[in-house]
C-alpha cells in the first residue's frame, strides 16, 4: 500500500467541511459587515477568515493557537485558502474577526442561514421539537486578573455532585435531531424555566425529559402544543407493568417518547466529542452563547454531512 496517498482524519474531514458548508450563502451574509479594505492593510478575503473561525470550532484552538497553528500544520493554510509563501493571519486579525461577529450577532443569523438551507432541501420539518440541557463547566479558579470567578456563571447538583458553569439549552427538530434554537443560562436555571422559549412557533408537538414537568402549566406557554415530557423516576419505577394494563401501556409509551427524545443527545454528542468542547472559552454568558450557536449550526452540517455529499453527486 502507498502510505503517501493515505489521507489523515483530519484531512477527510476538511474534505468533507469543503464540500457541505454554504460557503457562499455565508460569505453573503457577512459581507455587508466586514470592512472594504480602503484604508490601511489590504484585509485578507472575507471567505479566508471565516475558514479560520470554523477551524476554531472544529479544532477548538485560540486565536493564538490559531496563528501558531498555520505555521505548523500547511493543511490548515490549504483550507483557508492562504498562500504558503503569502501573509498569514496573526493572532489580533483573527481576534477582530471574531469581535466582529460578536458585535453584530452573527452566529444567531449563521444559525438561521444553515437551517434555512437544510429546511428547503427538505431536512428539516417544524412538526415537532425535542428540547434538552447540558451543563458546560467554566474554570472554578480565581486565580486571574479580577481574582474571582465568572459571575455569570453557577453552581448546580446533577445527581449527587455539583458542577460550576453554564448550560445549553437547545431545541431540536424531533425527527432530524437538527438544532434549530439555542439558549445559553447560567448552570444553575432550571431546564423548566427555558422549555417555551425552546420553540420555533410552528411545531405541534414537544418531547423533553422530566425536568420540563409543568412547561406547559408556565405563564409562556405556547397554544396548540401538546407537550409529551417523561415521567418522573420514581413514579416510573413504582408503575405495576405485571399486573396493571394501564400501566404496562404506559411505560410501553414511556418507551416510545424516550426514542424519540433521544435525538436532542445527538448534537450534544457532536459538541463534547466530535469538537471537544467541554469548558467554556470565555467570561461571560454573551461569547459563550454565540459560540454554541456557531458550534450547533456547523453540527447540524456535520450530522448531515453524508446526505449533503449525496446530493451533489
Amino acid at each position: 500500500m502507498n502510505l503517501s496517498t493515505r489521507r489523515t482524519r483530519k484531512q477527510e474531514f476538511l474534505a468533507q467541511m469543503e464540500r457541505v458548508v454554504p460557503w457562499t450563502a455565508l460569505v453573503e451574509l457577512i459581507a455587508p459587515y466586514y470592512p472594504e479594505g480602503k484604508n490601511g492593510r489590504p484585509p485578507f478575503a472575507l471567505e479566508t477568515m471565516l475558514r479560520v473561525h470554523f477551524m476554531q470550532q472544529w479544532f477548538s484552538l485560540s486565536e493564538s493557537a490559531m496563528e501558531e497553528a498555520f505555521f505548523d500544520t500547511p493543511l490548515l493554510r490549504e483550507f483557508a485558502q492562504l498562500d504558503a509563501h503569502g501573509r498569514l493571519p496573526d493572532e489580533s486579525t483573527i481576534l477582530r474577526f471574531r469581535h466582529r461577529l460578536e458585535r453584530h450577532k452573527l452566529a444567531d443569523q449563521l444559525l438561521a442561514t444553515v437551517n434555512d438551507l437544510l429546511e428547503q432541501r427538505g431536512l428539516l420539518l417544524r412538526a415537532g421539537t425535542a428540547v434538552d440541557a447540558t451543563l458546560i463547566a467554566a474554570p472554578r479558579s480565581t486565580k486571574n486578573k479580577a481574582k474571582e470567578r465568572d459571575p455569570e456563571m453557577h453552581s448546580s447538583q446533577k445527581g449527587k455532585q455539583w458542577y460550576f458553569g453554564m448550560k445549553a439549552h437547545i431545541g431540536v427538530d424531533a425527527d432530524s435531531g437538527l438544532v434549530h434554537t439555542v439558549r445559553g443560562t447560567s448552570g444553575n436555571v432550571a431546564d423548566v424555566t427555558e422549555g417555551n422559549s425552546l420553540l420555533h412557533g410552528a411545531e405541534t408537538d414537544v418531547y423533553g425529559d422530566a425536568g420540563y414537568q409543568g412547561s406547559h402549566k408556565r405563564a409562556d406557554a405556547k397554544e396548540g402544543v401538546t407537550w409529551h415530557v417523561a415521567l418522573r423516576p420514581g413514579k416510573r419505577k413504582a408503575l405495576d407493568k405485571e399486573n396493571n394494563p394501564i400501566d404496562a401501556l404506559t411505560d410501553l409509551l414511556e418507551k416510545v417518547l424516550a426514542g424519540i427524545r433521544a435525538k436532542v443527545e445527538h448534537p450534544f454528542r457532536v459538541l463534547k466529542r466530535q469538537v471537544g468542547y467541554e469548558k467554556v472559552r470565555y467570561r461571560g454568558l454573551k461569547k459563550n452563547t454565540l459560540q454554541l450557536k456557531t458550534l450547533f449550526a456547523l453540527s447540524n452540517l456535520w450530522m448531515l454531512r453524508h446526505t449533503l455529499m449525496a446530493t451533489q453527486g
